[in-house]
């Protein structure tokens, strides 16, 4: 094994131990997420992924569009009966899939052994509004790849975990209205002269599976290398290690990453936008409205702006919420 690998773990772990010094929060987890992390960043390096031919794009209308809230909300601990948010308050807590290795929006706090993050408070405020406890909730550590099936499946309520809203993955769950919006760029090292994809022709580019990144990068005009991994954190080990010379993804998990590692930097336009919905099976469209009918509140009070200045303001200004779109 080469040394370069023992030492970017331990430059990770004593980074996102800095990190915790400096972002801190709520949530709640078992000891299996500190497993699965440590998981992460032994996956062994990925065999090259063959080229696949561009898919007919699937059209939707506007795939942001959710069902719009309707009457007044119901007041925790008395959901109406024969809803799906009935049976979750029965069950005595919210079940919520999220990442556990994206600093910043979700991810594993060793110092207090939880999953944190933007995206773990807003699941909370869902928390807060059926039970009226923020804590009544447990979060289970995904892969980008197991995201939709766990929806779909029931072993989750809902997923909150950069799921980029699109017509494909609308044919398979619903989704909330878009609570983030983020947008696909590149990280490099520091002292690297790339500017974009167009400059990483031939080269290896890590993105994880089953992500919208990976896809635009299979079919990028400059055709870079793509570099599949099934963890996040495994793209962040890659480049460290120079096993890549770029990691492509949402500017806010890049955000992350940069922040758990100074000597890097994002570089170039925006690749795409990567609207970020709840993902809920479907069969609930009370649960949908219900979901969008808490965001609006959050939109409205303040909430999710302090969320943001807590998760985010150390690294990027707070913008408005973006707006919700509804079909009906």
């Amino acid at each position: 094994m080469s040394g370069r690998r023992p030492r970017a773990i331990a430059l990770m772990a004593a980074v996102i131990a800095a990190a915790v010094a400096v972002v801190a929060g709520c949530g709640s987890s078992s000891d299996r997420a500190l497993r699965t992390s440590l998981d992460a960043l032994s996956t062994p390096p990925p065999r090259a992924a063959a080229a696949t031919p561009p898919a007919a794009p699937v059209r939707c209308g506007n795939p942001t569009a959710s069902l719009r809230p309707v009457g007044t909300p119901p007041s925790p601990g008395r959901m109406p009966a024969g809803s799906y948010m009935a049976r979750i308050l029965r069950r005595g807590r919210l079940i919520a899939g999220v990442d556990q290795n994206t600093l910043l929006f979700a991810y594993f706090n060793p110092a207090t052994r939880r999953i944190e993050g933007f995206e773990v408070d807003v699941l909370r405020e869902l928390a807060r509004a059926i039970f009226g406890n923020p804590d009544a909730i447990e979060l289970k550590a995904v892969t980008t790849a197991e995201r939709i099936p766990l929806v779909q499946s029931g072993a989750v309520d809902v997923v909150a975990d950069a799921v980029t809203v699109n017509c494909e993955r609308r044919r398979l769950v619903d989704f909330s209205s878009v609570y983030f919006a983020a947008a696909q760029r590149v990280l490099v090292p520091a002292g690297s002269h790339v500017r974009g994809l167009r400059d990483l022709r031939g080269r290896r580019v890590c993105a994880t599976r089953s992500s919208t990144s990976l896809a635009r990068l299979e079919h990028a005009p400059s055709h870079p290398k793509p570099y599949p991994v099934a963890q996040r954190t495994d793209c962040l080990v890659a480049l460290q290690e120079g096993r890549v010379a770029a990691i492509t993804s949402d500017d806010a998990i890049l955000l992350g990453f940069k922040a758990q590692d100074p000597a890097t930097k994002i570089v170039g336009p925006r690749l795409g936008s990567e609207p970020y919905g709840m993902a809920i099976a479907k069969g609930h469209p009370e649960f949908v409205r219900f979901v969008n009918g808490v965001l609006d509140r959050m939109r409205g009070d303040g909430t999710w702006a302090a969320i943001h200045r807590r998760w985010l303001g150390p690294f990027a200004a707070t913008p408005a919420p973006p707006r919700p779109k509804y079909t009906s």
